[in-house]
Formats: structure tokens, C-alpha cells, sequence
């Protein structure tokens, strides 16, 4: 599997989270989070036809940003074959001025807050 498609499920993965359990729609909130830093991390390659499984995880929050985690992971395995992850800075979308991320976004992150523990 290329680099680029971890990114992709980087991606994926959190603006699901985000449309899910957040309010944030790409298309139409008033705030949303641009990246600034990523990084990956391969420990095996995985490929077609393994299945995967995505872990997220927030490891660090504040007040107008947030740096998430995901480990990918083959289905079933106890330790992950990528782990990566970026930092969104929450911004108006039409200004694009740095913003507070807003009460619904903070409070949908905060589940996901895990300190001191590695993918």
C-alpha cells in the first residue's frame, strides 16, 4: 500500500469522526481544522486483500488545535503496521483566522483524549 493512502485513511477517518460526533461539515461549518503537521510511522507493509482496522485517538488538545493519532492495524493483530497522525488549527472557514474550535468540536474531542500510552 502506498504512503499516500495512509494519509487518505488518516483522513478519512477523522473527518468521520469530526462529521459524526462533532458537528463539523467541511462544506458548511462555521469553523474547520486545516493541518499544519503530520507524520506516519511503517512497521509492515499491508496490502490488498488484508483487512484493516483504524484506531483514533487525540493526544493532545487545546484550544484552538488538536493533534490526533491513528494506528492501522491488520485485522486482528495486536500491534500496529503504521502509526500516524496530524495537527488540525480549528479556523473560521471563511476568513480562514484562527478560531476557538467551539464547545460541540471540544467536547466530542475530549472523548478521545488518551495520555501516556503508544499505538
Amino acid at each position: 500500500m502506498n504512503n499516500a493512502i495512509y494519509y487518505h485513511l488518516y483522513d478519512s477517518i477523522v473527518n468521520d469522526y469530526l462529521a459524526r460526533h462533532c458537528g463539523v461539515q467541511a462544506t458548511s461549518s462555521p469553523v474547520i481544522g486545516l493541518v499544519v503537521t503530520s507524520f506516519s510511522d511503517f512497521y509492515r507493509p499491508l496490502g490488498y486483500p488484508q483487512v484493516l482496522e483504524l484506531g483514533l485517538r487525540v493526544s493532545k488538545l487545546g484550544k484552538r488545535s488538536v493533534t490526533y493519532e491513528i494506528g492501522v492495524f491488520e485485522e486482528g493483530a495486536d500491534a500496529a503496521a503504521a502509526v500516524g497522525g496530524y495537527t488540525h488549527v480549528f479556523v473560521e472557514s471563511g476568513s480562514r483566522k484562527t478560531g476557538d474550535m467551539g464547545k460541540e468540536i471540544r467536547e466530542g474531542l475530549e472523548k478521545l483524549v488518551v495520555v501516556g500510552s503508544k499505538l
